[in-house]
């Protein structure tokens, strides 16, 4: 027999073997994203989709329909940045000199106190081909998004042609089905409560940024309630760095009182829906805390880059309930879990019996979740 390991070995191969598979899982970056944008996808879709079976809609017409949607979404949005950012290194000859006078303005006040700035150095770093760089890889940046468009849509509609019968083929290969399945379950249905509460308030995030942009006059206003919108799903930090260049646009064009109020309509914005809104419908939805939210965002971002940030929330969600699963891992899930589960008891029994029982207990906490 092979020799047992102790803990402290089990751990180490554990550690390692996790190392091994994020550097896999960065390495294969390129085909992660779109399968990990797929599969999200293809969550939310599936209510709709069931909605329309059920009201005796064809599977074949249903998964069109779905398909045209999201076909139309993708045209709309890389149509609606591209426009805007050609628009934008336009205008950038504009918004440069007026730069250029508030930095010599600000520069001339400084001297008195021996700070001196050569208005040279201030003009290389506002060089127009920087801007105009910048809009090109965007632009390139937009193209690669729209080729692995085609390959997410096909993706999703697989995903869903097979999606139903996918618990049977689960409950075929499990070992202990009723006692996994459940779990799996969890993790669907927490994804897209998440998910779907998610890209409705950041679709009220990004009408209100538009309506307030376009209301105090700002440029490109489409662009700032896209750029809400889309940020939105970015945890923690996504809303701060929406807000940031409308209202740097907003000081360049019409001056630092518009700034301020378009800063505070910001404010104000991200307080309501972050602070209000979206806790009451999101509920305990998350079952994480700020500080397990924060890191993942940086992780995934590092790991999967902007997309790892937009999906990092989720991603975490479905392990912390993967971890759940197995008592020998479920003291990790409670270290991510938010401080009001601290105070749950831990079984960490590995008798059939102990999951089972987790399982059944935990129902009625996922229940309130959704």
């Amino acid at each position: 027999m092979p020799p047992q390991l102790t803990s402290a070995s089990q751990a180490i191969l554990i550690f390692a073997a996790l190392v091994i598979i994020v550097a896999g899982i960065k390495a294969a970056e390129a085909l992660v994203v779109p399968l990990l944008l797929s599969i999200f996808i293809s969550i939310v879709a599936a209510g709709p989709m069931r909605f329309m079976q059920n009201h005796g809609l064809p599977t074949w017409a249903a998964l069109i329909i779905i398909l045209l949607i999201l076909l139309g979404a993708l045209s709309l949005v890389a149509g609606l940045v591209i426009r805007s950012v050609n628009s934008l290194a336009t205008e950038w000859p504009t918004y440069e000199a007026v730069i250029l006078e508030w930095v010599a303005y600000t520069l001339d006040l400084l001297r008195p106190f021996g700070i001196d700035v050569s208005m040279d150095v201030v003009r290389e770093q506002l060089d127009p081909s920087t801007a105009l760089a910048m809009a090109g890889n965007l632009a390139r940046g937009l193209g690669s998004a729209l080729s692995n468009g085609l390959f997410i849509m096909l993706t999703v509609g697989f995903i869903l042609m097979e999606g139903a019968g996918f618990p049977e083929k689960l409950r075929a290969v499990l070992q202990y089905p009723d006692r996994d399945l459940p779990h799996f379950f969890r993790i669907v249905d927490t994804v897209n409560h998440y998910m779907g509460i998610k890209t409705l308030i950041s679709l009220i995030t990004g009408l209100l940024a538009f309506t307030l942009t376009a209301a105090l006059g700002i440029d490109f206003p489409v662009l700032w309630g896209l750029l809400a919108f889309l940020l939105n799903f970015v945890p923690t930090i996504g809303s701060i760095i929406a807000g940031i260049p409308p209202v740097l646009v907003a000081f360049i064009q019409l001056g630092p009182w518009p700034a301020v109020i378009a800063a505070g309509g910001y404010l104000t914005l991200n307080l309501v829906m972050g602070n209000l809104v979206e806790p009451r419908y999101m509920g305990r939805g998350l079952g994480l805390s700020v500080l397990v939210v924060f890191l993942s965002l940086i992780f995934w971002g590092w790991v999967l880059g902007p997309v790892g940030m937009l999906l990092s929330v989720p991603l975490t969600m479905a392990a912390k309930i993967a971890l759940e699963a197995n008592p020998g891992t479920r003291h990790i899930a409670v270290l991510l879990g938010p401080a009001g589960t601290v105070g749950d008891r831990i079984d960490n029994t590995t008798d059939e019996a102990a999951p089972q029982a987790s399982t059944a207990a935990e129902e009625p906490e996922s229940e309130h979740t959704q």
